[in-house]
C-alpha cells in the first residue's frame, strides 16, 4: 500500500484521513479475558474460502454467505477468528455433511471473534458457514460506499486489517488460499474482483457476478467493487517471458469520464519494465486499475490495484507532479504483485520489507518509465523526511515485533516507507545493482505463491552476492531505531569518519552504532566502505569538496569542519539532486541540533537557488516556511522573513516567466514547469509577492466565472487559496458549494485546501460547526487538517480538536485512525506538548489505535519548544540582516 497519511497532515494531499460522521452503533463486545490480542491460536486453518456477498451500494446495508474450508488441528468445541461488527445471522460448521450450529461472539473492538459450538468438532477437515450481514462505511476502510454525482459506487480497502469489516475470516496474512468470489448487484453494474469474470446470471431483480478461483491469497488483499463503473479496456503486449498480452483495464466512476485514457497508455509500460527486472511474467491473469475518489493513497490489492482518483485519473493538462505521482505510485503498487502478494510476510513484523522495498521500486521504475519527469529524487527527498521521525526517542525500529493487532497501524508510517525504502537503495548501492537483483529473483522463486520473512530475504540477498557482510549492515538498520550522523574530517592526510547517532536539540537518545554503508566523494574520487567502528580512516584526504553521501542513496546525516561545509555549500549547486538535498538536510539537522546558525542556512538557500534542479533550487525556502508555520519566525519577524523570499526567488521566476493560463508554458521541459509551480506557491503565499498574487487573483476570478482555461492546473491551488483569502468567509462558503456540486479530482480538492488555508478565524469557526451531508469524511477531515496547519487558525483548530477527538475519530479502520494525531504537528511548546499529552492521550489510548504516532507529535511538540526557547532570538536577527542586505 502506498498511504499518503504518512507526512503530517499539512494538505500535501487532501485526502489526507478519514471519519464517518455518523458511525453506526457498535457491536456489542462479550468479554473473553483468553482471547487472543495478537495472532490467532494455532487451532485451525483455512484452505479455501467462497464469499457470496450482495452489494447493493445505495442501500445502508450489504450482505453475505461465507463458507471457509478449515482443517482443525485438534478435537474443539471453540474456535477463535475475525469478524468485526458484522450481524450473525447464522454460524455452522458442517463436519461430513452434518451441520453444527456455532455461537458467534466479537471478543475485542479489533474484531477477534470466538465461535462456540454445541458439540466438539473433530479433528480433520470442516466447512464453516456464515449468514449475515453489515454497514456499509463511508471511508476507505472494508467495504465502504460513495455518492459520486447521482450514483453510489462501492469499493473495499482491506489492508491492514479490515477484511474481517467484511466477511468472516482468519485474517493474517500468513494464512494464504483461494477465494472463490461471487457479487450479486443491480443489472447493468460492473462488479470487479482479483479474478477474471466467468458469467453473469439473473437473480430475481439482480445480477450475480462469478469469478474464477484465485490463486492463494492473503485475506488483506481481497479487492471487490460494484457499480456503474465506467471501463477502458487495454492490455500489456505480450514481452520478454509473457508470451500472451496480460488484459487491462482503468476503472472509473463515471464522473471521471475521459480520464481513464492516460493510465491505460502508460501502465503498459511499466508493467514491461517490472517484469523485465523480476525476470518473470506478470504473476496474475489480470490487471484492473481502479480509481476512488476517497482512497488515500493506493492498495496493491492482487490484480485489482485501487487509487485516489487524482493519483490514477490524469487528463491531458496534468502538471508535472502529478505525473511523478502516478508513476512512482502505478510502479510501487504493481510491484507489489510479486513483491507482496506472490510472496507475502507471514506476519505484520515483516510488512516493512513489501512497503520499503516497493516504495525503492517506485522511484526505480518510474524514473526509468519516465525519464524526464526526474521521479527517482523523491525516494531520496522522502528519505530525508523520515529521518526527523527516526531522530525522535519515541519510535521503533523498521523491524519491529507486533504482538497485538492494536500495534499493527505503526507499521505504516514513515520509517516504514522513507527510511526502509532508502535502506533498500542503500544496500543495493553496495552490493551493486545486478548483484541486489539477483537476490531479489532468487527469494521469489524461493518462496512463491507463499510466505517469507525478512531473514530469508536477507539471506537470498547475501546468497546471491556471495557476501555474507551485508547481513549485519541490513540488521544494523532494520532492527534499531535512530538515524546516524557521521562526521568527516581531514586528518594527517586521511580522511576519518567517526559515527554518533543524531539527536535533537534537548534531547538525549541512548548512543548506537551502526555499519554503515559509506560512500564519500572527495572532487572527482569516490571511496566506499563499511563503516562498523565509532571511528576509523576510509580514504586519502584528497582535494576538493568533501561530499560525504555519495550519490545521495546512503540513510544517514553528516557533518564537516565549518572549512569544508563552506566548500560544499558553494558546490551545491553543481552537485547531483540526491546529494544537494543530503547536504541541505545535513545543515538543517545540524541546526535543530544546535549546531549550526540561521545565517549559514539563510546562505545556504541563497547559493542552492541558482542549482538547475527544481527540487534543490526551492528546498530551503520550503525549509524555511516550515519554520514560520510552527512559529519559529516571530511575528515581528515576518516582514523581514517575506523580504527574504522574494529576494531569494523572484528573479528566478521572473527568469522564465510566468502566465497562469492554461497550456501557457506546456512547451517547457517538466522539470522547468515544476520549478514555476514551486516558485509561484512560494512567492504568492509566503512572500506575498504582489504582482503574483494580482495574476492569480484574476485568474482565479476569470477561472471561477467559467473560464477554465485561465488558471492551469500547476496554479489552481494558489489561485483558490487567494481568492478564499480575499473574500473572506462569503468566499469559502461559495467555494464550498461550487466544490460539493464537482467530481473533478483536481478542483474539489483544491477548492476544500482553499478554504482550509485561507487563514481566517471565522471560516475555522463556520468549519467547526458545518454539516452537509454532500460532504464525504474524508473532506472533513481534510479540513480540519489544513486549519490546524495553518499559522493563524493553527491554535484554534488545536483547541477544538482536543474538544472532540472523539467524534472526529470514531468510525474509521485502524490504519487512518492512527494518523489521526498529526494533525496537532505545528504546535510548538514544551507546556503545550504536556497539555496535549494530559488532555488527549487518555482519548488516544481509548481509541487502541494511534498511540505511538500520538506520543511522536508530542515530542515533535517538546523539541519543537526547545528549538524556539534556543533559537527564535537569532532567526529573527539573521533574517533581518538578510532582508537588510
Amino acid at each position: 500500500m502506498r498511504a499518503f497519511l504518512l507526512a503530517t497532515l499539512a494538505f500535501a494531499s487532501p485526502l489526507a484521513i478519514a471519519t464517518a460522521a455518523a458511525p453506526p452503533a457498535p457491536t456489542a463486545i462479550v468479554a473473553d479475558p483468553q482471547a487472543p490480542k495478537g495472532k490467532l491460536p494455532d487451532q485451525a486453518s483455512p484452505t479455501a474460502y467462497r464469499l457470496d456477498l450482495t452489494i447493493i451500494p445505495d442501500r445502508p446495508r450489504f450482505s453475505g454467505h461465507v463458507e471457509i474450508d478449515t482443517i482443525v488441528k485438534a478435537e474443539t468445541s471453540r474456535l477463535y477468528l475475525h469478524g468485526r461488527d458484522l450481524r450473525m445471522a447464522k454460524a455452522v460448521a458442517i463436519v461430513g455433511g452434518r451441520k453444527v450450529p456455532g455461537k458467534w461472539a466479537q471478543v475485542d473492538q479489533t474484531g477477534t471473534a470466538r465461535l462456540d459450538f454445541a458439540r466438539p468438532l473433530p479433528a480433520g477437515k470442516v466447512t464453516l458457514a456464515f449468514d449475515y450481514d453489515a454497514a456499509f462505511g463511508d471511508s476507505p476502510s472494508s467495504l465502504y460506499h460513495v455518492k459520486v454525482g447521482p450514483d453510489f459506487y462501492a469499493w473495499t480497502q482491506f489492508e491492514s486489517i479490515d477484511a474481517r469489516g467484511t466477511f468472516p475470516s482468519f485474517d493474517e496474512p500468513g494464512f494464504k488460499t483461494p477465494f472463490t468470489v461471487s457479487i450479486t448487484t443491480k443489472p447493468g453494474f460492473k462488479a470487479v474482483s482479483n479474478a477474471p469474470e466467468t458469467q453473469v446470471t439473473k437473480v430475481g431483480g439482480l445480477e450475480k457476478h462469478q469469478f474464477q478461483p484465485t490463486l492463494p491469497l492473503p485475506t488483506y488483499l481481497v479487492a471487490m467493487m460494484a457499480g456503474p463503473f465506467l471501463t477502458a479496456d487495454g492490455a500489456a503486449p505480450a514481452e520478454g517471458a509473457r508470451t500472451a498480452p496480460l488484459p487491462l483495464r482503468i476503472i472509473g466512476t463515471k464522473a471521471q469520464a475521459g480520464k481513464l485514457d492516460y493510465a491505460l497508455a502508460e501502465s503498459p509500460r511499466i508493467v514491461e519494465l517490472l517484469e523485465k527486472y523480476f525476470g518473470q511474467p506478470f504473476p496474475f491473469p489480470k490487471l484492473d486499475q481502479i480509481g476512488s475518489p476517497v482512497m488515500p493513497g493506493a492498495m496493491e490489492n492482487a490484480g485489482a490495484d485501487i487509487y485516489g482518483d487524482d493519483i490514477l485519473l490524469l487528463d491531458g493538462n496534468a502538471t508535472t507532479r502529478r505525473k511523478q505521482n502516478f508513476g512512482m505510485v502505478v510502479a510501487h503498487e504493481l510491484s507489489h504483485q510479486w513483491f507482496g502478494d506472490l510472496v507475502t510476510p507471514a506476519w505484520w513484523d515483516d510488512i516493512w520489507l513489501n512497503e520499503s522495498f516497493a516504495n525503492w521500486m517506485g522511484y526505480r521504475i518510474g524514473n526509468e518509465w519516465r525519464p524526464e519527469l526526474n521521479i527517482g529524487v523523491g525516494a531520496i527527498d522522502e528519505a530525508l523526511s523520515a529521518m526527523d521521525t527516526d531522530a525522535l526517542e519515541v519510535g521503533r525500529p523498521i523491524h519491529q515485533t507486533i504482538s497485538e493487532n492494536s500495534q499493527i497501524d505503526s507499521a505504516f508510517d514513515q520509517i516504514t516507507y522513507g527510511k526502509g525504502g532508502q535502506v533498500v537503495a542503500m544496500i543495493a548501492a553496495y552490493l551493486g545493482d545486478e548483484e541486489f537483483r539477483d537476490g531479489v529473483r532468487l527469494h521469489l522463486s524461493r518462496h512463491r505463491y507463499g510466505n517469507a520473512t525478512s531473514d530469508e530475504f536477507f539471506q537470498a540477498l547475501a546468497d546471491a552476492a556471495h557476501d555474507q557482510r551485508v547481513l549485519p549492515a541490513l540488521k544494523s538498520f532494520v532492527d534499531q531505531q535512530g538515524v546516524p550522523v557521521v562526521d568527516i574530517r581531514r586528518q594527517g592526510g586521511q580522511l576519518i569518519a567517526s559515527q554518533s547517532r543524531y539527536a535533537f536539540l534537548g534531547s538525549t537518545p541512548p548512543p548506537l552504532t551502526w555499519t554503515i554503508p559509506l560512500c564519500v566523494r572527495t572532487g572527482t574520487a569516490r571511496t566506499c566502505s563499511l563503516l562498523d567502528k565509532p571511528s576509523m580512516a576510509i580514504g586519502p584526504a584528497g582535494s576538493g569538496p568533501i561530499m560525504p553521501n555519495a550519490g545521495g542513496a546512503g540513510y544517514y546525516r553528516f557533518t564537516l569542519s565549518t572549512q569544508d561545509w563552506a566548500a560544499l555549500i558553494a558546490a551545491g549547486p553543481m552537485l547531483p539532486a540526491g546529494e544537494a538535498l543530503a547536504a541541505d538536510d545535513s545543515l538543517w539537522a545540524a541546526f535543530r541540533a544546535g549546531k549550526a546558525d540561521m545565517a549559514t542556512l539563510i546562505a545556504a538557500a541563497r547559493t542552492m537557488a541558482t542549482a538547475s534542479d527544481s527540487n534543490v533550487a526551492v528546498d530551503g525556502g520550503f525549509r524555511l516556511s516550515g519554520l514560520r508555520a510552527t512559529g519559529l519566525i516571530e511575528d515581528a519577524a515576518l516582514p523581514d522573513y517575506r523580504r527574504l523570499i522574494e529576494a531569494i526567488y523572484a528573479p528566478k521566476l521572473a527568469a522564465i516567466g510566468f502566465d497562469p493560463a492554461a497550456g501557457a508554458h506546456k512547451a517547457d521541459d517538466p522539470d522547468r514547469q515544476k520549478l514555476r509551480q514551486d516558485l509561484v506557491r512560494l512567492l504568492a503565499l509566503q512572500a506575498k509577492d504582489d504582482a503574483v498574487r494580482a495574476k492569480l487573483l484574476a485568474a482565479g476570478d476569470a477561472y471561477l466565472a467559467g473560464n477554465a482555461g485561465a488558471v492551469d492546473q500547476a496554479f489552481l491551488a494558489p489561485a483558490l487559496a487567494l481568492t478564499v483569502e480575499k473574500g473572506g468567509l462569503a468566499s469559502a462558503r461559495a467555494m464550498l458549494e461550487k466544490a460539493l456540486t464537482s467530481e473533478d479530482p483536481v478542483f474539489r480538492p483544491r477548492a476544500i485546501q482553499a478554504i482550509a488555508t485561507a487563514g481566517d478565524p471565522d471560516i475555522a469557526k463556520w468549519v467547526f460547526s458545518l454539516v452537509d451531508k454532500r460532504l464525504r469524511p474524508t473532506e472533513r477531515i481534510a479540513l480540519i487538517s489544513g486549519l490546524a496547519v495553518t499559522r493563524d487558525t493553527r491554535d484554534m483548530t488545536a483547541e477544538w480538536l482536543l474538544a472532540n477527538y472523539d467524534k472526529i475519530a470514531a468510525g474509521n479502520g485502524i490504519f487512518i485512525t492512527s494518523r489521526l494525531p498529526q494533525v496537532l504537528g505545528t504546535q510548538c511548546s514544551a507546556d503545550r506538548a504536556r497539555e496535549i499529552e494530559a488532555k488527549l492521550g487518555p482519548k488516544v489510548k481509548a481509541m487502541g489505535a494511534g498511540e505511538l504516532e500520538f506520543a511522536r507529535t508530542v515530542e515533535e511538540i517538546r523539541h519543537c519548544g526547545d528549538l524556539k526557547a534556543a533559537k527564535a532570538g537569532e532567526v529573527s536577527a539573521a533574517l533581518k540582516a538578510a532582508s537588510a542586505g
